[in-house]
């Protein structure tokens, strides 16, 4: 029997972090390689096991990533924008794929991962569920099909810690709905409404954020014309989704060539 890759998760003690360890420790096609957190951190020096609150596994948790990722057959990040950019290049020194579920990167964060990527895969995604990405076919698809009769408005919610807005995923949707309509996006993007705003732009596509309690994650893009509404939805109650498709990547991505990737890629909707 072949030897299983080894992955690691950076961010260990954050909500998609433990919950990319159970992931991986209750796999049949990978086994954890190592964890790693924040210098400082209270986590650093234990093992991972007891930190989650469970039975001790022989896993200790380290604040130095380069080691981490360097004896990792992949990595597997859902951290925050300069962490992510650290770790691609730290990544890209031993070729170790790199599988990024950050969200919130400005373009100078895009365009240095771009550059680590002729070293390495990178496999980048604002949402690696599966339904997010049907959901995002099915959004071109529609967009290529209505024309500017139909107002586009994509509206997401998520829970009250969430640091971003719009999230990934509503960037993601609306980046399909343009290439659809065959528009750029920041040519059409409308993110805030406040006070006299006048009437709608015909042709744009509108953002709204939505914060409070718990929420995992919902999205919904409307396609609104004068007597009738197309609303596509899509709803994450449990982030073992991003996990699973995160943990897929992972080990889809063992062997590519050198590379950015997406999810679409990973699930062969490219």
């Amino acid at each position: 029997m072949p030897d299983l890759p080894t992955i690691a998760i950076v961010g260990a003690s954050g909500r998609m972090g433990q919950m990319l360890i159970k992931t991986v420790q209750e796999s049949a096609t990978a086994t954890l390689g190592g964890v790693t957190e924040r210098a400082g951190h209270d986590w650093i020096g234990r093992d991972i096991g007891v930190c989650m609150g469970g039975a001790a596994c022989g896993l200790t948790v380290s604040d130095d990533p380069e080691t981490v990722i360097a004896n990792a057959d992949a990595v597997i990040d859902f951290t925050a924008p300069a962490a992510s950019v650290a770790h691609a290049a730290l990544a890209a020194r031993t070729g170790t794929p790199h599988i990024i579920g950050t969200t919130g990167f400005s373009e100078s964060d895009l365009a240095a991962i771009a550059g680590f990527a002729t070293d390495t895969v990178i496999m980048r995604a604002g949402n690696m569920s599966l339904g997010v990405n049907l959901l995002m076919q099915l959004t071109q698809k529609v967009a290529a099909a209505l024309d500017e009769d139909f107002d586009i408005e994509i509206i997401e919610t998520h829970h009250r810690h969430k640091v971003d807005a719009p999230s990934g995923t509503a960037l993601m949707l609306g980046q399909a709905a343009a290439d659809g309509r065959g528009v750029a996006l920041e040519a059409v993007s409308d993110r805030g409404r406040d006070g006299i705003t006048g009437a709608r732009k015909r042709g744009a596509i509108g953002f709204h954020a939505v914060r409070g309690g718990d929420v995992i994650g919902e999205h919904d893009v409307l396609f609104a014309s004068d007597g009738e509404r197309i609303v596509l939805r899509h709803l994450a109650s449990d982030r073992r989704v991003f996990a699973r498709g995160a943990l897929k990547a992972a080990i889809w991505a063992q062997g590519k060539p050198a590379g950015e990737y997406d999810m679409l890629d990973v699930l062969g909707l490219s």
